[in-house]
């Protein structure tokens, strides 16, 4: 099995969850007491934060090709980035290592075409609905049309990600607003939503919901437990 380096803490909380679904998955397919290879590289996300709110994606490039190198280093196979906004540097990482990124971007899209969908909605940080990364990937790379919320809802959205997901709180009144967001999208032609951004998936989940939502998280863990065992 191969050794997977995991660059977690943005947030822990869904870095936990990273974990547990990892070691599911290769429970799941190989049975006994097997559980995944695991280097996970925690962050402290105090110090990462500033550098996002301060559009300084240069000096987080500089910090996470460290973090990767380390990681590369000690015998990791694949490095996971366990945030969706940090892979708006993922392929400039990816130039630098001689080992893979699994790309979240890549892996949704590929389960998003297979199931012929078209026309998606995606829900995630400011970052990564507004910045061309996630997006224009999508769109160029593997021909989807990409519907974000409008800007009061996308503001909605990056605060509650920021100022409670990530600080392990979970309200109901929260919920019901995101339900309102992705029944918008849903009303104007989206067939299925991103939830791009792993603490989403802590509160929405697919039962509460009649359009499909494509778990970054999962997939992207989906394809990198595949990665390990083949």
């Amino acid at each position: 099995m191969k050794l997977l380096g995991l660059i977690g803490g943005m947030s822990w909380e869904s870095t936990i969850e990273y974990y547990r679904i990892l070691n599911e998955l290769i429970k799941s397919k190989l049975g006994g007491w097997n559980s995944a290879k695991i280097l996970l590289y925690s962050v402290n996300f105090e110090k990462i934060l500033p550098l996002q709110n301060n559009n300084d994606w240069k000096q987080i490039e500089n910090k996470m090709i460290k973090i990767c190198k380390k990681l590369e280093i000690a015998g990791s196979s694949a490095i996971i980035i366990c945030s969706n906004t940090m892979h708006r540097i993922a392929d400039n990482l990816e130039e630098k290592l001689s080992i893979p990124i699994i790309n979240v971007i890549d892996e949704t899209a590929k389960v998003i075409k297979a199931m012929k969908i078209k026309t998606v909605g995606l829900l995630g940080t400011r970052f990564t609905m507004e910045k061309d990364f996630y997006k224009n990937k999508l769109v160029n790379k593997y021909d989807l049309i990409v519907n974000i919320p409008d800007k009061d809802d996308r503001d909605y959205i990056h605060n509650t990600i920021y100022n409670e997901f990530a600080q392990g709180k979970f309200f109901e009144s929260t919920k019901k607003k995101y339900l309102k967001i992705i029944n918008k999208l849903k009303e104007n032609g989206c067939e299925g939503i991103i939830l791009g951004c792993t603490e989403i998936p802590l509160i929405i989940k697919q039962e509460d919901v009649d359009v499909v939502l494509f778990n970054t998280l999962n997939i992207q863990l989906e394809a990198a437990s595949n990665f390990a065992i083949n």
